[in-house]
């Protein structure tokens, strides 16, 4: 697995949340949770949901079926089931049968963040959401998660370890580009 970080001071604290652009499968993960792509009836029927409902067993299907419908831009927090993972988070980013727009990729990475706070989630990986059936453009879905990520690593947060998490080389320097970008103007 390719690492490459960053971390990210909090205001007010002196402990950081490193940020990692890693290459590797998301249900491989050992963290306290992960995040992935939904729609808003919460299925697993494709993508990412569909490992993650084969990897992690049964009992994650049944929690969703359990809380859907979401709202779109919500998110809700399941069991990892059988995944190295302790939870999976389910980001609403379209409803069925619809694309997905960088707003609700914004909407629910914070909600997803927000859920982890929540679990006091300590550790989270994260995959670029949106950008496969959903259809956003790789670099609008970067901007649009890693400017929550960033603005909600300068709160105070359980999280000290923030993965986002790519099956490709390219995904990956788009992200990285883009939180240098980002960054560099957070810092001017």
């Amino acid at each position: 697995m390719l690492t490459r970080s960053a971390e990210v001071p909090e205001l007010g604290t002196s402990m950081l949340t490193k940020i990692s652009f890693v290459k590797g499968d998301i249900t491989e993960m050992a963290v306290d949770a992960i995040v992935t792509a939904a729609n808003t009836e919460l299925g697993m029927d494709s993508g990412t949901p569909s490992a993650i409902l084969r990897k992690g067993g049964a009992r994650v299907q049944e929690e969703c079926e359990r809380l859907a419908p979401l709202r779109l831009g919500s998110a809700a927090a399941t069991t990892g089931g059988n995944l190295k993972a302790y939870y999976v988070i389910h980001a609403a980013i379209a409803r069925p049968n619809e694309k997905t727009t960088a707003e609700s990729v914004r909407l629910a990475t914070r909600q997803s963040l927000l859920r982890a706070e929540e679990k006091a989630i300590m550790s989270l990986a994260i995959v670029p959401l949106g950008t496969g059936e959903g259809g956003v453009a790789l670099e609008e879905c970067a901007w649009a998660m890693l400017r929550v990520t960033v603005d909600h690593t300068k709160m105070r947060t359980s999280l000290q370890k923030i993965y986002f998490v790519f099956d490709d080389d390219a995904a990956l320097k788009t992200f990285e580009e883009t939180y240098q970008k980002l960054t560099a103007r957070s810092a001017a």
